[in-house]
């Protein structure tokens, strides 16, 4: 090429059309010139070589999966309607190289935080020689009391931590907020990831970005290995499903293969922590816990807490299992701390922090008031030991542009309450391309970032949780309360990445392990779930069949009519209503027993059991009684009979499935022996027998088994004595016994337990029986009998 011609600069991809960086704040994806950042430049080609359309498809099927997992958000005071995961499609992009400085970084910040958080439990000689104000710690309501003293039987206090990241106006990392509580949104980052998969398929695997899977097969191994005791398990501890994240806790326990806990599982016994199971108290050693600390022993800490486990405190004193994080660490959360940390860093590790934190100024002396005084325009001012972040304005916190507003005198407000409030430096966060309206946008964003402590030292994950303001001209809109999106941060490397698993890399011959432990309020939600499904299919068919014959007679117009509405009724299932309310409230009831055991369930059991609560939500103001609403029970039983196909097919045979089926099978009988009380006699109505068969799905197999029309013999054979029809009582009383028999405890030393002795009196009765023997009230005894195993399975596992 000529000299004197120029090389044509190449040509701005079409998708960046209309996007430009904000005035004088870094962008994730533009240089300063207006160029593509290197690690972004792949992304943008891919997204640029799509169609419109193309790009539509890709970016649903990673909602679609957000969807079907059951992925959403919550905050308290929205129990009902929790919304859909607000995902960018777009991640963030961070380069290796980049990444690993941070970590390190962020390494000697968790060491430092991890030393001052067991001064302030120890020798507290922070506090002695003036380095931290005692004031300041006394009146920070995660410094708890009790735990003065108290030695971490793993040697450490802190083993998971969270750091909210920002990039400031100088292009650096600033660190916004320490979460050293019991951080939330590494199960979100992990359905980030794979929702991030499904939009990009084809190309993310050749995509360099760094895998998650090793953070989380250290962290895992790191916990098993703190366990002291043989036979000791890693327990995840919850405040339960109405709790914010609880999505994450149940995807995280099954990510992780580890049992998910409530306070009410959990008892201590000889200063150990024992979890409540079918087969009796057993020792967890290790407890990651989710819950904030003064919520976790009603006995020493917060006395209203339904949430945590009496005498937990006496178990940590005795060593007897080790909390992660430890309990107490939360007061490192306070935002007073950012203020005291750079000079912290100087005194126990003789150097600054690598990562600065966001200036900070606690206002308990007069030099700090007097700078936050001539300061305050660039300042956000507020309580001293809240743990929000520095762009989330929160009640007590003001801008100094607010003051003359709400009528507030800065200085006597400093003056009056300086020891609890402090001054942070607004900062400008850099921005990072979002996908609105057909286009990229520019949105400021924050990271957190995990970092866990392993066998080998801390290890920072390479990606983490973004969380993009919902416009460009508000970055207190960071946040999900204030519209704002979340988004996966990519960490690319410029070397290709290896694939990778969470099987441990070792040695160690295979051995199969055993199912796990069952806790009983987990047994106890999957056998309600067994019943509710069950008794919802029961109540769909009889819908169904008042329903359909109300086409050809109505309300009241014969015998079995009037017999048959007044059975619904006592059955609470309204016959002016095309889909009956009883109805959606078993399910709904079904859905929250299935909650309780979130960790339990596939995707696809939860997804099929969430559609068919939609779809009776639906039903339920559109339909109508007669054949519009037989037909819908028909469409409702064949979406019921979906989610108990993938339950029983796929659901491995552990205690779990147990203890379901004896739910399900004892709910079947309960009802098949009300129904042929009431319609199979003699004296009942004409065409009692035939819906006896036909609520009991049973029509096919009775013209097979019996050429003649229904009789009461014919019908309580096969729906009550025949042991090969699973539709009977007496398959399901043989089902029972069978997964009875299986239960830990079944029989001790020979000796049977009293639930197996119930269940094979009510056998060896029932087998005796013939259609002739087994009348009305001989079937009402029966209804009691089997409703009475309920009673003894508690008894035996449950209570």
């Amino acid at each position: 090429m000529p000299s004197s011609v120029k090389a044509r600069p190449p040509e701005r991809p079409t998708i960046l059309e209309g996007y430009a960086a904000l005035p004088g704040v870094p962008d994730e994806l533009l240089r300063d010139d207006g160029s593509i950042r290197p690690e972004w430049a792949s992304l943008i080609a891919h997204l640029d070589g799509l169609s419109l359309d193309g790009r539509d498809r890709a970016f649903a099927r990673g909602a679609q999966y957000l969807r079907d997992a059951g992925v959403f958000v919550r905050h308290y005071g929205e129990e009902k309607n929790p919304r859909d995961w607000p995902l960018s499609p777009i991640p963030v992009i961070q380069p290796a190289s980049e990444w690993q400085a941070l970590a390190e970084g962020l390494a000697e910040r968790a060491d430092l935080l991890e030393t001052v958080v067991a001064d302030l439990y120890g020798e507290n000689r922070l506090v002695e020689q003036g380095h931290l104000p005692a004031s300041l710690i006394a009146s920070n309501p995660e410094w708890l009391r009790p735990l003065i003293g108290v030695k971490p039987a793993s040697g450490h206090f802190l083993h998971f931590l969270a750091f909210e990241i920002g990039r400031g106006a100088d292009g650096g990392w600033w660190v916004l907020g320490d979460r050293t509580q019991a951080p939330s949104g590494a199960g979100y980052t992990l359905e980030n990831r794979v929702a991030s998969l499904r939009a990009f398929p084809g190309y993310y695997s050749g995509s360099n970005v760094k895998r998650l899977v090793g953070f989380f097969r250290s962290f895992r191994d790191g916990l098993n290995a703190m366990r002291h005791e043989e036979g000791s398990r890693v327990g995840i501890l919850t405040p339960g499903p109405m709790n914010e994240t609880y999505f994450e806790h149940a995807y995280i326990a099954r990510y992780l293969g580890m049992m998910l806990l409530e306070g009410d599982d959990l008892v201590v016994e000889d200063g150990r922590l024992m979890v409540r199971t079918v087969s009796g108290p057993k020792p967890i050693s290790v407890l990651w816990r989710r819950m904030d600390a003064a919520w976790s022993d009603p006995l020493e800490l917060e006395s209203s807490s339904r949430l945590g486990t009496p005498g937990l405190l006496g178990a940590v004193r005795s060593q007897g299992v080790t909390m992660v994080n430890a309990l107490g660490a939360g007061v490192l959360e306070s935002r007073a701390f950012l203020a005291f940390m750079p000079r912290l860093s100087e005194v126990l590790h003789g150097k600054p922090l690598s990562v600065p934190n966001i200036a900070t100024w606690w206002c308990g002396s007069e030099t700090e008031r007097a700078h936050v005084r001539a300061n305050a325009d660039a300042m956000l001012i507020g309580p001293a030991n809240s743990t929000r972040l520095p762009l989330e304005i929160e009640p007590g916190a003001v801008l100094r542009g607010d003051m003359s507003r709400i009528g507030l005198d800065l200085d006597a407000w400093l003056d009056k309450e300086g020891r609890n409030l402090i001054g942070q430096e607004l900062v400008s966060l850099s921005t990072t391309p979002t996908w609105e309206d057909g286009g990229l946008k520019p949105r400021p964003m924050r990271i957190r970032v995990f970092m866990a402590r392993t066998r080998d030292g801390w290890k920072l994950m390479p990606g983490g949780f973004a969380r993009l303001a919902a416009t460009s001209q508000d970055p207190t809109a960071v946040s999900l309360r204030s519209g704002g999106s979340v988004a996966d941060v990519w960490v690319v490397s410029d070397k290709p990445v290896p694939e990778d698993t969470m099987l441990s890399h070792n040695d160690e011959v295979f051995v199969r392990t055993s199912p796990g432990l069952l806790p009983s309020r987990a047994a106890d939600n999957l056998f309600w779930l067994g019943r509710y499904v069950e008794r919802a299919e029961g109540q769909m068919r009889l819908t169904r069949a008042y329903m359909s014959r109300l086409s050809e007679t109505p309300a009241g117009g014969t015998p079995l009519m009037s017999m048959l509405e007044t059975y619904l009724d006592d059955h609470e299932l309204d016959i002016t209503e095309g889909v009956p309310a009883t109805v959606e409230q078993t399910i709904a009831m079904a859905v929250n027993a299935a909650s309780q055991v979130r960790d339990r369930f596939s995707v696809d059991a939860w997804a099929s059991l969430a559609d068919l609560e939609r779809t009776v939500g639906n039903m339920r103001k559109t339909v109508v009684p007669g054949d519009d609403a037989a037909s819908a029970m028909g469409v409702l039983l064949r979406k019921i009979s979906g989610f108990s196909g993938l339950v029983h097919e796929n659901m491995y045979r552990f205690s779990g499935w147990r203890f379901l089926t004896i739910g399900r099978s004892l709910e079947r009988a309960i009802a098949m022996a009300d129904l042929l009380a009431a319609f199979a006699e003699w004296s009942g109505p004409h065409g009692g027998f035939e819906l006896c068969v036909e609520v009991g799905d049973s029509v096919m197999t009775h013209r097979r088994r019996y050429p003649v029309t229904a009789s009461r013999e014919t019908v309580v054979d096969l729906l009550a004595l025949d042991p090969l029809n699973p539709r009977s009582i007496a398959f399901h009383i043989d089902e029972i016994r069978d997964q009875v028999s299986l239960l830990p405890g079944a029989d001790v030393n020979g000796q049977l337990s009293e639930l197996s002795k119930a269940v094979l009196r009510l056998q060896a009765d029932l087998s005796v029986n013939t259609p002739q023997s087994l009348d009305q009230a001989r079937l009402a005894e029966l209804q009691q009998a089997i409703g009475q195993l309920t009673n003894d399975l508690h008894a035996q596992f449950l209570d």
